[in-house]
């Protein structure tokens, strides 16, 4: 019921006044369909049509767009350009032009239709919410005093500093636009450490506005931006500041996190203290570790006591969808559920390796991640159409597979969310809810931070591997801690960005060698597209491109 009433407000949000991209990312098209006057009557209208609007666009039905669930889009930039997975070439399938092969090999040149869907993206929901802004701005200076505005505001802010957030992230020199009014030709290009202190601020101005709730969690905040979401939001930007208040990544100087100053609650504290304190802010509101792993990923993980931020899912109300499982399983071990299969989407070598996969090291979140051996259906083990079992070989795995012998079979398979064998649209639209943040990571970003201003993060690192049921004797460090977060975070979208301040991102591993001049960070930050770069002169391509 719950579930139904956001479904409901959700659906009348988007049948009302609403913003879509048009030409250009900053550009707004009203959809006619009642007056404004009629659009902000009330109190109910007004968060429908400035708040409620917004969070129809974090998931997605198609390639491109929300910030998981669909293909093509931020996730695969952020998830087949690392040693964590692959989309390999299996003879006429997942070549696509090279554009795999591509994105793995860190070769996505300039004109890659992933980096510009993801930007067109980033920047049609930024467009949104300032138009959303730019209203509650203007009926706040009508009426100072009424009381419902004000959180309304901060809410809008704060999701779009998340939306921010991903493009300093990925792209790092972008515009930094806070009116629906500005004109294309006026948009300046702000330097990396720029963009960082703007999201820093926005979340630091607005978090204690924001409700408590666990937005998790079907109800009234369920999907929403509340303060834990903002909270994590700082500590990720917090730990990842080195990176992000270096607006030359390719000089070969570093930026020290003891220099960084945030200040939390009136006190003064480095990059590494922060993170700590905004963690354990999140630790404070409740989160804890689920007693089990999978139920993170269940079909029924809106009651989870872990999860702080999620994409809401229901095969009977919403129309995001769920590309993942499908893109990744065998055609037969789809069709024993009735639903679809791409035989595409496995992990790499290094991932297998990093599970200690097949050794007597085996971690125990291997079984609950991957797909591996032969694959059990609701019928016994699957059959493949000539009859032979199906069997996945996870060390068979290689970025072209065309013409060997396991060519549609090798790679260990997609496995961590549950399969919901009630899905429809060929499993795309499940009940499982997208984890995009979740507790475990606050845990091993706390030990990280600890070690990296020179303490002792042994404690959070072994109460994530204890709940998984992993020896619980493991020293945390950097070493050691990356390869926890891939074992933890495998299939997540949280990769690209651990290597990247790692100082792993540009590494030679398994099938891809490191590209001339690789060495110097280039690729650590993605191009701009050059359709963008056409659309408006002042924009400037990024280092190395």
């Amino acid at each position: 019921m719950k579930k139904r009433i956001l479904y409901s407000m959700l659906i009348a949000a988007s049948t009302m006044v609403g913003f879509a991209s048009c030409d250009s990312f900053l550009e707004e098209n009203p959809r006619d369909q009642i007056t404004e006057e009629q659009a902000y009557k009330n109190s109910t209208l007004i968060y429908l049509n400035t708040v409620a609007s917004l969070y129809t666009q974090v998931g997605g039905s198609s390639g491109g767009a929300g910030l998981q669930g669909t293909d093509r889009g931020i996730y695969d930039l952020n998830t087949f350009t690392t040693d964590e997975a692959m989309l390999p070439t299996r003879g006429g399938d997942w070549y696509d032009g090279g554009l795999w092969q591509n994105l793995f090999h860190h070769a996505w040149g300039t004109k890659n239709d992933l980096l510009k869907g993801s930007w067109d993206y980033l920047y049609k929901v930024i467009a949104q919410t300032n138009a959303s802004l730019d209203k509650l701005n203007s009926i706040l200076k009508e009426d100072p005093n009424n009381k419902v505005i004000p959180p309304y505001i901060a809410e809008v802010r704060a999701f779009r500093a998340m939306y921010y957030y991903y493009l300093l992230d990925m792209f790092a020199r972008v515009p930094i636009v806070t009116s629906s009014k500005v004109e294309l030709k006026d948009v300046e290009q702000s330097e990396r450490s720029a963009v960082f202190n703007f999201v820093k601020k926005e979340l630091e101005e607005t978090v204690e506005q924001l409700s408590d709730a666990h937005s998790n969690l079907s109800g009234e905040y369920y999907g929403r931006m509340t303060k834990p979401v903002a909270y994590l939001l700082l500590a990720k930007i917090a730990l990842n500041s080195e990176i992000y208040a270096d607006d030359n990544w390719t000089d070969g100087t570093k930026i020290d996190g003891k220099t960084i100053k945030f200040t939390v609650d009136g006190e003064e504290k480095n990059a590494w203290e922060a993170t700590i304190a905004y963690c354990d802010k999140i630790t404070a509101l409740g989160y804890k570790l689920e007693p089990k792993f999978a139920s993170n990923f269940s079909t029924t993980n809106e009651n989870s006591v872990e999860n702080i931020f999620t994409i809401p899912m229901d095969r009977n109300l919403y129309k995001n969808e769920f590309y993942y499982l499908i893109r990744s399983r065998h055609y037969s071990h789809a069709k024993a559920y009735g639903q679809g299969g791409w035989n595409g989407a496995s992990a790499t070598k290094e991932a297998i390796d990093a599970f200690g996969y097949n050794t007597a090291a085996q971690d125990p979140r291997f079984d609950l991640t991957y797909y591996a051996g032969k694959i059990e259906g609701p019928a016994g083990i699957i059959k493949l159409d000539d009859g032979t079992e199906l069997e996945y070989l996870p060390s068979e795995i290689a970025l072209d597979l065309t013409k060997k012998t396991a060519e549609k079979t090798a790679g260990a398979r997609m496995k961590k969310y549950e399969l919901d064998a009630a899905a429809t649209n060929d499993g795309k639209l499940q009940n499982n809810d997208i984890v995009i943040f979740r507790y475990a990571d606050v845990l091993l970003m706390k030990s990280e931070a600890k070690v990296r201003n020179g303490g002792n993060g042994n404690a959070e690192l072994n109460e994530v591997r204890g709940r998984a049921g992993a020896s619980q004797d493991m020293v945390a460090t950097l070493d050691n801690l990356l390869n926890e977060r891939l074992r933890e975070f495998a299939w997540e979208g949280l990769r690209r960005q651990d290597l990247v301040r790692f100082g792993k991102f540009t590494r030679a591993y398994t099938d891809r060698p490191q590209l001339e001049n690789e060495s110097n960070g280039f690729t650590t930050v993605f191009p701009i597209h050059e359709d963008v770069l056409s659309l408006n002169t002042k924009l400037t391509q990024n280092f190395g491109y």
